[in-house]
């Protein structure tokens, strides 16, 4: 028996898997961030820091697609990022950083929840912090990712 094919059906889920693809590209997240996309980006001043906060991933890692709901829920909430830039100043105070600087340049930084300016760009949201508002390092954070 000769296969039908809807022209109509694969047309409509060709483009939403191109309209899928775009937003993906769109969206900044640490993995995916060129230095051509940092440099449009703010440069922060004095003692600040540049982070942008990690992105949830859509499917759990058995292939669960989580709900859209939860996502949003977890990028209000989230409290980790990636130190995109580090003001002039940031660390420089020997009294009050007196081991050294709390983190560096591309490192996944831990911070309060309300912490920082948030300042939305296209692809995502982006955070000035103030350098003494880094509580932690953590080299992954997926490592410390609560049950959503």
């Amino acid at each position: 028996m000769a296969e039908i094919k809807l022209a109509l059906q694969e047309k409509y889920k060709k483009e939403k898997e191109e309209e899928k693809k775009e937003i993906e590209n769109k969206t900044l997240d640490a993995q995916n961030i060129t230095e051509s996309e940092i440099d449009k980006l703010p440069q922060p001043t004095g003692w600040r820091l540049l982070v942008l906060p990690f992105v949830m991933p859509e499917k759990s890692k058995g292939g669960i697609i989580i709900a859209q709901e939860s996502l949003d829920r977890a990028r209000i909430a989230v409290q980790a990022g990636y130190v995109l830039r580090v003001g002039p100043l940031a660390y420089q105070d020997k009294e009050k950083f007196n081991t050294g600087p709390w983190c560096k340049e591309k490192e996944w930084v831990i911070f309060a929840r309300y912490a920082g300016s948030r300042l939305q760009i296209e692809g995502g949201e982006i955070r000035i912090l103030n350098d003494d508002e880094v509580l932690a390092t953590v080299k992954d954070p997926e490592h410390i990712l609560h049950a959503i």
